[in-house]
């Protein structure tokens, strides 16, 4: 639905957009002041606990994640979670409370230490699905001021927002970054690893695993002549990012490709610089200005 109504939503930034995806948060709030939509920050915000907690203590974790659907609902708008892992944590505990009597049960008597209750009232939403359905993608196009012609993307999702069936996107070949980026004049290489994982917390545990891994996607965007990776999560970019020079010197490969978090090329395209977007946090360097052919529209 293309709409110019002005919305306000519930942001959860997570413990990533303060550290490591500090380009992801600066880039996500320029792009919706850009577009002139409302963030507000959840106050008094705690960690999702991640994937973690829910494999060991589910219980513990749906207390934790529920904690945070119980302060958000208060506001009244969707909560969004640019985090994929926050993202997936919160939608799952979501789920699970709306479907799960006892376990709701459990959690109320938790939460009820903290005097919040949880009403079940509230949507759990990542910001590329609110971008492309609440905002539309010819709005956006209408008020981008630089053209990303020229430049070849490599839209990399990741295994965990459209999995395993979030109902925003097909969970095999997601096309809402696609169409996005080739509304603003970018152009989409073919990139068949774009929903395959690149190991997430392997890369502390079996290093080997996941440097495999990340070497099969970057490949794969390098091989198809990609000028730059776009990604949906902080774990994802900085895996991809901060581990090609050991990537290179494993497998004897040599690649020098930019990661960047899909609100830092959509920023770009709407006007922003590399400051205000956090590009020049980036750990492999390189100018977009400079990858962009495009002129001003």
């Amino acid at each position: 639905m293309e709409s110019e109504v002005k919305m306000e939503y519930t942001y959860y930034p997570g413990c990533s957009l303060e550290a490591s995806g500090k380009g992801y948060d600066e880039s996500l709030r320029f792009v919706f002041g850009a577009l002139e939509q409302k963030l507000v920050e959840l106050e008094d915000w705690n960690c999702c606990g991640a994937t973690y907690y829910m494999s060991t203590k589910e219980t513990t974790s749906l207390v934790i994640s529920g904690r945070i659907l119980a302060l958000a609902e208060k506001y009244g708008h969707d909560i969004l979670a640019p985090c994929s892992s926050c993202y997936t944590i919160l939608y799952k505990t979501n789920h699970i409370l709306k479907n799960n009597f006892i376990m709701k049960a459990k959690v109320d008597q938790a939460l009820k230490k903290d005097n919040l209750r949880y009403n079940l009232d509230l949507k759990v939403r990542h910001p590329l699905e609110v971008l492309v359905n609440d905002i539309g993608i010819d709005s956006i196009a209408s008020k981008a001021k630089i053209s990303l012609d020229g430049i070849k993307i490599a839209p990399y999702y990741g295994c965990q927002i459209v999995r395993p069936d979030r109902g925003f996107d097909d969970k095999e070949n997601p096309q809402m970054m696609d169409l996005l980026f080739a509304a603003l004049g970018a152009e989409n290489i073919y990139f068949p690893m774009k929903v395959r994982c690149c190991g997430g917390m392997l890369m502390t545990t079996y290093p080997d695993v996941a440097l495999e891994l990340n070497k099969k996607i970057l490949e794969s965007a390098y091989e198809n002549a990609a000028d730059l990776v776009l990604t949906t999560c902080p774990l994802c970019q900085i895996n991809l990012e901060a581990y090609q020079n050991k990537i290179n010197k494993k497998f004897k490969t040599d690649f020098h490709l930019p990661i960047l978090f899909f609100t830092q090329a959509l920023g770009f395209a709407l006007g922003g610089t590399s400051k205000e977007l956090g590009i020049q946090r980036s750990i492999i360097p390189f100018q977009l200005n400079e990858i962009v052919k495009g002129e001003a529209r």
